[in-house]
């Protein structure tokens, strides 16, 4: 898998130092307030936060054709001035079954994977997070209002 030296680098510095390392992962097509909110949630949950973004390949897969609607080195670059974002990198293209994601979080080892209430696959979630002595956290329940899904079809 072919993370950045930097994050594997903050990674690894976070558990030396005895912090708690909280991971998200997401699309974050066209940055939103409950975006924000959901990350500054999942930072309150640690010390240091990673963000991983999923790549265009997968957002097109995921949420279909005219996804995503920024290009993935733009998501990443919005998500990583939000305020408590201490990381922000791409996932891989090939990001589809469970073993991909324990290879990252064997990689990274968060003490937490932080969700949100409408997060798919939450219980598989949960069993990859305990074999590295992890956990997962809904920091945010869903607002079904505000999604980028919503802002697209209301053009607002």
């Amino acid at each position: 898998m072919n993370i950045s030296s930097a994050i594997v680098q903050l990674a690894k510095a976070t558990h030396h130092q005895g912090q708690k390392l909280v991971l998200v992962t997401g699309v974050f097509d066209l940055l939103h307030q409950e975006h924000v909110h959901f990350l500054k949630r999942a930072k309150a949950a640690g010390d240091v936060l990673l963000v991983g973004i999923e790549s265009d390949v997968r957002v097109k897969q995921l949420k279909g054709e005219g996804r995503p609607i920024e290009n993935q080195a733009l998501r990443k670059q919005k998500v990583a001035t939000v305020p408590g974002v201490d990381g922000a990198f791409i996932l891989p293209e090939v990001f589809d079954q469970p073993e991909h994601h324990l290879e990252l979080l064997k990689i990274l080892r968060p003490d937490i994977l932080a969700v949100s209430s409408h997060t798919p696959h939450l219980e598989e979630k949960r069993q990859l997070m305990s074999v590295i002595g992890g956990r997962v956290e809904v920091v945010l329940e869903q607002n079904p209002a505000v999604s980028t899904t919503q802002i697209i079809k209301t053009g607002a």
